[in-house]
């Protein structure tokens, strides 16, 4: 049984050191907090990202960024058509020793890193996203029938465009599954562009520091899971979990009507990792019911899809989600 005032005392100092962080971060990427914050608290649950957004809006730096200040080797594989499972685990080349004897040797591909950008990922064949998502699960690869362990931490940072979709292999659920959440990643707002303009385009380039190592960080994933969360979090989470699958009786309507299929229990783990992260993260000593509201979204937008009726009549996983939050929200408040 650890002792509180011990778990008290480690998750403030680690509080602290995640300010730092990002105030370090944040000298490079200017207004986009929720995105940091997100990436952040799937780094510290330690599970895996998909960013969404257009090209130009900073993915590639904000990995960049990640990698330095939580001080993590990093990778970036430019995803193709073309790209072999082999590009990214490694392959087994054979090679003569000096007695004249041959033996194969294992040449570690780019993915034997700690935090690995996977950009453009729907980009590649479906073979190859498989060999990626699958190291994603079992954090190991497998060649010519012989296991190699990844590095500890391993993160997986992936990107997709949201828009062009041409010539694509867009992600099963099954494998968009094993992201832990999804990222958003939006247009800035005018302030927040001058920002940006002013301090990308002159002589002087920002630059940021380390503060985490990968020793740091493991410590900080296991405060995460010790992190102490209330019967109504939990309640929450359930009731909002199982409230967005169709043939669930807690559904309503909008659900039942609109949704095909809905979050398994893998969206439930998520929440009950996320929130504990993002209390962290604002410097809070356990999660809240609003930190659940405020993840539903990232949780849960790449885990459910809506039927062909509904896309035909307009409606949006969004909206589906965020009347649901809502609806299970006031119920909380209620009981």
């Amino acid at each position: 049984m650890s002792d509180p005032e011990k778990l008290v005392s480690e998750i403030e100092t680690l509080g602290a050191r995640l300010s730092e962080a990002k105030t370090a971060i944040g000298t490079r990427i200017i207004g986009q907090d929720e995105v940091v914050n997100l990436a952040l608290a799937a780094m510290l649950s330690g599970g895996h990202a998909l960013l969404m957004g257009l090209p130009g809006m900073g993915k590639t730096l904000l990995v960049d960024t990640l990698s330095t200040v939580m001080g993590l080797s990093e990778s970036r594989i430019q995803f193709t058509p073309d790209l072999m499972p082999a590009d990214i685990l490694g392959s087994e080349v054979l090679e003569p020793g000096a007695d004249g004897s041959r033996a194969f040797r294992f040449i570690k591909g780019p993915i034997f890193c700690q935090l690995l950008m996977a950009d453009e990922i729907n980009r590649a064949s479906p073979r190859t996203q498989s060999a990626l998502l699958q190291a994603m699960q079992e954090m190991e690869v497998t060649v010519a029938g012989a296991h190699h362990a990844l590095p500890r931490p391993f993160h997986v940072l992936a990107t997709q465009n949201p828009i062009e979709q041409e010539g694509t292999y867009p992600l099963p659920e099954a494998q968009l599954d094993r992201f832990l959440v999804r990222i958003d990643v939006d247009y800035p707002d005018r302030d927040t562009e001058r920002g940006i303009l002013l301090a990308t385009t002159g002589t002087e380039r920002a630059e940021a520091h380390q503060v985490f190592d990968a020793a740091a960080l493991i410590d900080a994933q296991e405060i995460v899971r010790r992190m102490p969360v209330g019967d109504s979090v939990v309640e929450m989470i359930l009731d909002l979990i199982r409230a967005c699958r169709p043939d669930d009786p807690t559904a309503p309507n909008l659900v039942r009507d609109h949704v095909a299929w809905g979050p398994g229990p893998r969206a439930a783990q998520a929440l009950m990792l996320t929130v504990r992260a993002r209390a962290l993260l604002d410097g809070r000593l356990a999660p809240s019911p609003e930190d659940v509201a405020e993840l539903a979204r990232p949780v849960m937008m790449h885990r459910m899809a809506l039927s062909f009726a509904a896309r035909a009549e307009g409606i949006s996983l969004t909206q589906v989600i965020d009347e649901v939050t809502a609806r299970t929200t006031r119920v909380e408040a209620a009981a």
